[in-house]
Order: C-alpha cells, then structure tokens, then sequence
C-alpha cells in the first residue's frame, strides 16, 4: 500500500492510497480460501469448488470486506506516519465508474482512492498559573430566608370556605375551558382546579382577575399568551377562559413555628431555618461557579489562538442556527434584536469558534494531564438522568447501555467540569463581594458562554 500526501492546506490534507493489483488479488484470494470449505454451491463437493468459479460468486462481496479493512489500515497509517490526530472521520472518495471497478475486482488494475481528511491543531498550552480570575461571591440575607420560610408557610397553610370575595393570597377552585377565536384548544381545560391567587401558577393576568370572584360566579377572563410561551402554537395568542368558582377558601394564619418545621420533616423552626439556608446557599454556590468558570474560559479563550477545524465549526455553528432559527420561528424577536440574518449568522459563527476552541483547548489540558472520567461517575450520571423519568427508569437506563454516543454526551460535561476543577486549581483565584442580584445577572453576552 502506496500513501501518498496531495494536498497540505492549514489543518486540511488529502492522501491518494495506491493498492496494487498484485496484493489486492492476493488478499482476495486468501478470503477465498478461507472460505472455500465453508459455502455451499451446487454441483460442487464442499471444498472442491474451483477457485474461477468461487471468485465469479463471491468476490464482489469479499473484495467489499477487504476493501473496508485497506481503508481501516490506511487510515491508521495516516495518522501514525504524520504524528497527527483527526478532527473527524476520514472522507473516502472511491473509483466511480464501473468498468474501472471491474477492472480492480478482476485484478486487471491497481485499486486508487483518495482520503480527505482534517487534522486537529497543536495547541500549545499557555502557563495555567499566570491565569488571574475573579470569583463573585454573595451573603445569603436574612430578608431572603425569612422570604423563603414565608413562602413554605403559606404553602403548608390551611384554607377554610368563606362566604365573601376573593383576594390575593385566597385559594379558589374553579373549572375553566379555554378558546382562542371561539374554538378550544388542547390542554386549556380543567375541572376542580385549585388555584392560590397572586401564586403566578397561571399565566400573567388570569389571577388577578378573578380578585373579588365568589363562590358560584362565572366569569370569562380574557388573557394574552406571552410570545416566548412554551406552546409554540399559542405563542403570541389572544384567548378566553370560560371559569366557573366552585369555591373560594381563605387561609388560616401560616405560622413559622416548629410545627411547621415538623411537618416539612425537621425537629424544630431552627432546623428548618438552617436547612433553608443552606438550600440558598447551594443556589449561591452553583451561580458563582458559573461565572468563576465563565470567567476562566474567558481568560483561556483570550490566551489560546490556534486553527480551528473548518468543519467542526461548521457543524457547530449549524447546531447553533438550527435552534436559533426554530426561535425566530417562534417569534422570538429578543433573539433578532433589530439584526439582520447575516448579522447574527456572523454573531454566532465567532461563537461557534469560540465553542471548538474551547472544546479541542480543555481535552488537551485533560489529555496532557492524564484527567480521566471514571465509569462509576459516568453510572452516577445515568442514574441522575434515569431518576428524572419516574416509572421509565429501566427503559432510560437501557437506552445507554445500548447508545454509546448518548453515554458520551454524559461523559463530556463530566470531564470537563474534571478539567476545570484542574485548572482553578492552577489559576490565581480571588474573590469578589457582590449582590445577589449582581450574581445571578446575566452577563450580556451569556449566549457565547
């Protein structure tokens, strides 16, 4: 086998693979022979059949075989000789026409195809050390867990039927048929629906409205889906609710007391106060994570320029647009703001850079440092993801058993999360007092992240 190099072009190569009949002919002869006691054909005695014949029977298929295990081994043999490491799969471009393939099967001449290829950069990694982050951090007050004490209260609270009208914080059964343009739509219908008002379970408007409603009244309460409403066929609508009030109950007085505590399964309001903070102070957690990890990849994008794999950003930026254009679909003109298409292809095409860079960056540091995902982490993480479809365990935990690109895609925020922890390690980390409404802003551009 003859591998010969005809294209270097930044990270894109192309070889032309050189197969003599002579050895081709032997390969396919061996596979004969190999299977020459093994096949059945009429006429002949097993192993007699004369080597003409079972060629005429069976080489097309045989040279199929061989052919895929040439192209294995010249792929093989591309990466070994040049010391390079492949974007993606190799794309093999064979003999077209017919005769020329004939030709090869019978052994009348050399087999030759080409392999295009793109090769991953070398990433020269910057000294880690030198890295400088900030790390936001925030002070859960106490205004906040009083807050959330209150809200558990009153969820836990009592209601009793009362005679008046209704009002905020009041709980009010109700049936309700929804319609847009005087036809119902589906999943806009309920029957003893209890409802808290002010509690934001319904969408905006539709609670207010039925302030001051008393048992037995009936009333249509004329609300507009928001244009980023999940349901992407009532996105943007204008609809009418046909409520009848069974019932409107007023809450008893929601103590924060150890009773309370015990019946959230704690032994006493203190407990439960510490368990709440601690709950906040796990968002809190999470969030500056978030931006210490954000800000680092910032840094290392900033730090780290190299050639990217034309295609791999290709295939990430039609990822990107994919979803982009299904919210543009939907009306979502937060997304568009006031740009044109080109525009934004543009805006996201750096982002999609952006992405790679990072990716092809962090599996280098992961490689180079020997960070390794373990499979019991992997199982964990199956076993989360299993858990979020109650009754469906066994059919969620099958599905990546039998998907090993499903398993990857568990795999890959492991490991780099792994990385990441490698790096701040590294990096020169200092802290930075801040609010909470400063910690969970969004940056402007958190899309990129």
């Amino acid at each position: 086998m003859q591998v010969t190099e005809t294209l270097s072009e930044g990270l894109k190569r192309e070889y032309r693979i050189t197969v003599p009949a002579k050895d081709l002919d032997g390969r396919i002869a061996n596979r004969l022979e190999e299977i020459k006691t093994k096949v059945k054909i009429n006429g002949f005695r097993p192993g007699k059949v004369p080597a003409a014949h079972l060629k005429r029977v069976y080489g097309r298929s045989v040279f199929g075989e061989i052919l895929q295990e040439l192209m294995t081994e010249a792929n093989r043999k591309i990466v070994d000789d040049n010391k390079v490491k492949l974007a993606m799969q190799p794309k093999v471009s064979l003999p077209e026409e017919e005769s020329e393939v004939e030709k090869v099967v019978e052994g009348k001449a050399d087999l030759t195809y080409t392999v295009a290829v793109e090769v991953l950069p070398e990433i020269k990694i910057g000294d880690l050390k030198s890295l400088s982050v900030e790390k936001p951090v925030a002070d859960i007050q106490d205004d906040e867990v009083n807050e959330t004490l209150t809200r558990l209260a009153t969820q836990n609270a009592t209601y009793e039927p009362k005679d008046g009208k209704a009002e905020l914080k009041d709980k009010v059964t109700i049936d309700f048929v929804g319609s847009i343009d005087g036809v119902e739509f589906d999943g806009g219908k309920g029957e003893d629906h209890p409802l808290i008002l002010g509690s934001g379970q319904f969408i905006p408007g539709f609670e207010e409205q039925l302030v001051g409603v008393k048992a037995g009244d009936k009333k249509d309460v004329k609300v507009g889906f928001p244009a980023d409403y999940r349901a992407t066929d009532l996105a943007g609508k204008d609809a009418v609710f046909a409520v009848t009030v069974k019932e409107v109950a007023g809450a008893n007085n929601a103590a924060i007391d150890d009773e309370l505590a015990k019946k959230l399964g704690m032994e006493s309001v203190d407990k439960l106060k510490e368990a709440v903070k601690d709950q906040i102070g796990s968002g809190y957690k999470q969030a500056s994570r978030q931006r210490l990890k954000r800000s680092l990849l910032d840094a290392l994008d900033a730090t780290h320029k190299f050639d990217l794999p034309p295609t791999l950003v290709e295939q990430e930026f039609a990822q990107i647009w994919s979803q982009v254009e299904k919210e543009l679909a939907s009306g979502g003109d937060k997304v568009r703001e006031g740009k044109t298409d080109d525009q934004l292809k543009a805006e996201y095409r750096t982002i999609s850079e952006r992405r790679v860079r990072l990716g092809l960056l962090l599996a280098e540091i992961g490689e180079k440092n020997d960070i390794q995902v373990t499979n019991d982490e992997v199982t964990k993480a199956v076993v989360d993801r299993a858990r979020q479809f109650p009754g469906q365990e066994q059919m969620v935990w099958e599905f990546y058993q039998k998907n090993p690109e499903a398993l990857a895609e568990l795999r890959a925020p492991i490991f780099e999360e792994k990385v990441v922890d490698y790096i701040v390690e590294l990096a020169k980390v200092t802290e930075k007092k801040v609010t909470k409404e400063e910690l969970f802003a969004d940056p402007d551009d958190d899309k990129a992240a």
